[in-house]
């Protein structure tokens, strides 16, 4: 299928079909899991590899700072240049840099390659706008829905199956396999995704500038992004400390055991579809509130599963379904892609940078609030991130 570049966006949005937007779910999961294959595999890869301990934080660490930098220098790059072009390049690099994982000798050659890793994967943040501007504008909360489904269970699934690849034979093959599935997935959406060739004249010096006007102006912006790093922040410290507890003398869990805990866990990105039909019907702010409610309550149902018994397994499950389920909640109704077709790269990472941000001091923190007062302590930093995020909610004004 093919639409010429001239073609105008509502005419591309009737070539949405549903196999399309299962298609942009799939591929959307399946690059955003690359970001999240080396958390499970640091230690094999540490040890293989000769890094010290102090280093082998850096293996997760490259990943982000290079999906961060991607978030600001490539996403806006969707603004201006053709969409399906950019987006196989960037899942072309993937497989390069994925290939290059599995083959790295050094410490050195793996962290060039996870940074490129982290590079090319936004690729996922200029798909999900590519979706929303394809969309018709009374079904594209239900659009962003499917396809966040598709990438928040990509995020959740890559750990158990890093996991489960490299107990079963080693982490080299979980890159090997990975790089595989990016060529694979080039040659499908080469052959399936339409061309759209934005409408901004800007140059890139000038579209970057732009980024800054609107991350000063846009409200609308400026809160929903707020709001979702308190959300992400929260979901960020509770899967980066829960392993940890997983594996205490208390629970005892083996890496598979903690691998299916995770998968159970997935369960709340049925969220998505859900969200995205609220967000058309106009009930954003009750799906919202619904969402920061769920992220407090999980981390309260969190506190009393401390002692290794299956009732605590059961909750601590229960409260990963929750969160998991608010954070989606709230990532589909951002409003973000209800905004400016013409701004929808821009404003997308811009409020993705915002919220990874979040992530990022959410697991800072987990790390060192279990390490520092233990459980009892992570939960209740936990909690004050959604707790924070609905209590700046609240001061929106009707208006806005």
């Amino acid at each position: 299928m093919s639409i010429s570049a001239t073609t105008p966006d509502k005419a591309i949005s009737r070539a949405l079909s549903a196999w399309l937007t299962f298609l942009f779910a799939a591929a959307c999961g399946l690059v955003a899991a690359n970001l999240y294959y080396g958390q499970p595999l640091a230690g094999p890869i540490s040890a293989d590899l000769g890094f010290t301990p102090a280093a082998t934080g850096l293996i997760v660490t490259l990943t982000q700072i290079g999906y961060g930098l991607g978030l600001l220098l490539i996403v806006p790059l969707g603004d201006l240049t053709e969409n399906r072009r950019l987006v196989l390049m960037l899942i072309a690099v993937s497989a390069v840099a994925l290939i290059g994982a599995a083959l790295s000798s050094t410490p050195t050659a793996f962290l060039v390659a996870s940074l490129s890793i982290g590079l090319s994967s936004v690729a996922v943040q200029v798909l999900v706008p590519f979706a929303a501007n394809m969309a018709p504008d009374a079904t594209r909360g239900q659009v962003v829905g499917n396809v966040m489904s598709g990438l928040l269970c990509g995020i959740m699934l890559a750990r158990p199956f890093a996991s489960f690849v490299a107990e079963a034979s080693s982490w080299h093959v979980v890159y090997y396999i990975t790089a595989a599935l990016m060529l694979v997935l080039a040659v499908v959406l080469r052959i399936n995704l339409p061309v759209r060739v934005p409408k901004t004249k800007l140059r890139y010096g000038e579209l970057l500038a732009s980024m800054g006007h609107l991350a000063l102006t846009s409200r609308v912006l400026q809160r929903r992004a707020l709001y979702q790093a308190g959300m992400f922040g929260a979901f960020s410290l509770f899967w980066t400390t829960t392993p940890l507890l997983l594996a205490s003398p208390a629970f005892g869990l083996t890496q598979n055991g903690i691998a299916l805990f995770a998968l159970a866990g997935a369960a709340g990105a049925v969220a998505s579809p859900i969200a995205g039909r609220l967000a058309d019907r106009g009930m954003t702010k009750i799906a919202s509130t619904l969402a920061m409610l769920l992220g407090m309550a999980a981390f309260l149902i969190s506190h009393f599963a401390v002692d290794g018994s299956l009732t605590a397994l059961l909750l601590l499950t229960a409260a990963a379904i929750l969160l998991d389920f608010g954070v989606t909640t709230n990532l589909v109704c951002g409003a973000i892609y209800a905004l400016t077709p013409e701004h929808r790269s821009r404003l997308n990472g811009l409020f993705m940078a915002t919220f990874f941000a979040g992530g990022a001091l959410g697991s800072a923190l987990g790390g060192w609030a279990y390490a520092t007062g233990g459980w009892t302590m992570t939960v209740w930093i936990g909690f004050c991130f959604p707790a924070l995020a609905f209590l700046l909610f609240l001061t929106e004004g009707r208006g806005e």
